[in-house]
């Protein structure tokens, strides 16, 4: 599991769950949803997010270092270089 990957089930379940809050619950539960979308969109231009540092200090690898690993594993496979 990367930070990547953590980040977007995070969000994702965020996002579910503020939904169906809003619905049952309180209709306010729906700026917790604009909360999480707003993030989602800084994020994608800054390329951070607070839960990023998070999961980082948490040990969760980076998806480029989860990447170079499948590399070295891949590497004396048939159809590899």
């Amino acid at each position: 599991m990367t930070v990547e990957r953590s980040l977007r089930l995070m969000a994702g379940a965020f996002v579910l769950i503020s939904l169906a809050l809003g619905y049952w619950v309180s209709p306010y539960w729906f700026l917790f949803t604009a909360f999480v979308g707003a993030n989602l969109l800084q994020s994608g231009f800054t390329n951070w997010c607070p839960a990023m540092a998070i999961f980082r200090k948490l040990g969760l690898p980076d998806a480029k270092a989860s990447q170079t690993t499948c590399e070295l594993n891949a590497v004396g496979q048939p159809g590899t270089k």
